[in-house]
């Protein structure tokens, strides 16, 4: 295959898991902001939301002070935020074009179709009259490309390199969603809470697992009152979990060994490596040491990951 169309399919994928990741993280703040609470913490929860999206100086350039509504229009509907929702859906729509005959008909349909109906709904003011609801349409035009994908494409190199993009995408956004929600709570796990701060913790912890499909989940598997150390647990060590880091690198490392050539064994040693400290890892260690930084860490490995996927496999990207 070549390079350049393999670069296509990896990045289409990533644009769209993208797109949806943004619209989980938007609808548990904005989930969240609609619980009690003073607007200094509402303030501090958008701030981190830009902050771990690395969009924190471009949106203070352009808006200046952190206003809720205005952080979820730069985040959705900004063109020139080469993050924003619709700017990803349209990425991931240019990059089908480019190769819509590697694609069968139904993919490059299903792509195309999004980015028209995504438009319309921006311009007939639908994302403004329920935000949720418009998170919600993102997120299934995502569910169903890659239904689509699954049930359509040859089994071949074009359908590993968009599951590339797709789990190396998503272990990336899994980990920030943690790191900014952890982070913004500052809970004490083994402390004690009193009755108020306990209702408080379960609306927020419930939120965080809706944000990424993972409530009933968490309650087939633990079968108790949701606590923090095992939603970090969930999302991060749980291979079953669809989309926690461990299974995410499970399918990098899997789609990796489909697609290797003779100079990407570097690559697949270090994806193994983080996928091993994944699957060995203990929560209590993770928490231990420091979840931030431990994520902090992850972040930097996943992003060396996919530089040296684009060095072997890629239309190289300039430093």
């Amino acid at each position: 295959m070549l390079s350049r169309t393999a670069d296509h399919l990896f990045w289409m994928n990533r644009y769209t898991e993208r797109a949806e990741n943004t619209a989980r993280l938007l609808d548990v703040n904005y989930q969240t902001a609609l619980l009690p609470q003073s607007e200094a913490v509402a303030q501090a929860g958008w701030q981190g939301l830009l902050s771990i999206s690395e969009l924190l100086p471009a949106y203070k350039e352009k808006h200046g002070t952190i206003i809720a509504r205005e952080v979820m229009e730069f985040m959705v509907k900004d063109e020139r935020n080469p993050s924003s929702i619709v700017s990803c859906l349209s990425a991931a729509r240019e990059n089908a074009r480019a190769v819509r005959g590697t694609l069968t008909t139904e993919v490059w349909e299903t792509q195309n179709q999004t980015w028209l109906e995504v438009k319309r709904m921006i311009k007939q003011g639908d994302f403004e009259a329920d935000p949720s609801q418009f998170f919600e349409w993102v997120k299934f035009r995502s569910h169903l490309s890659r239904g689509v994908t699954v049930g359509t494409m040859l089994m071949d190199e074009a359908l590993h390199f968009m599951r590339l993009g797709t789990f190396l995408e998503r272990a990336d956004n899994t980990a920030r969603l943690v790191d900014v929600k952890f982070h913004a709570v500052e809970s004490d796990f083994y402390g004690t809470a009193n009755g108020k701060d306990q209702e408080y913790d379960f609306y927020h912890w419930s939120a965080i697992l809706r944000s990424v499909s993972g409530f009933e989940v968490y309650r087939k598997v633990y079968r108790d009152v949701i606590r923090p150390e095992r939603v970090a647990e969930l999302l991060i060590l749980r291979p079953d979990m669809p989309r926690s880091l461990h299974a995410s690198l499970n399918e990098v490392v899997s789609n990796l060994a489909l697609v290797a050539n003779d100079q990407s064994s570097e690559t697949q040693r270090r994806a193994g490596k983080l996928r091993a400290e994944l699957q060995y890892g203990r929560i209590d260690e993770i928490l231990a040491t420091g979840l931030h930084a431990y994520l902090t860490q992850f972040l930097d490995r996943v992003n060396d990951l996919g530089a040296h996927i684009s060095r072997d496999f890629l239309v190289p990207v300039p430093v």
